[in-house]
């Protein structure tokens, strides 16, 4: 499993630019980036509760 320091890396490798830096939110790190042509993307490694936590999502029931 890859962290977003290491994918960043792995894409700049690629020829990605990082736009700024790695920015941290309550729900884990963002990474604004564009590839070679200027396509923006962004890598999200979500922490904690992760996409819930940006759904604002205070349960979650899981079903069997």
């Amino acid at each position: 499993m890859y962290d977003i320091d290491s994918a960043v890396q792995r894409a700049r490798e690629a020829g990605a630019m990082l736009e700024g830096d790695i920015k941290q939110h309550p729900w884990g790190k963002l990474a604004n980036m564009a590839d070679p042509f200027g396509h923006g993307f962004c890598l999200i490694e979500f922490t904690g509760r992760g996409y819930d936590e940006t759904a604002g999502v205070e349960h979650v029931e899981h079903r069997s």
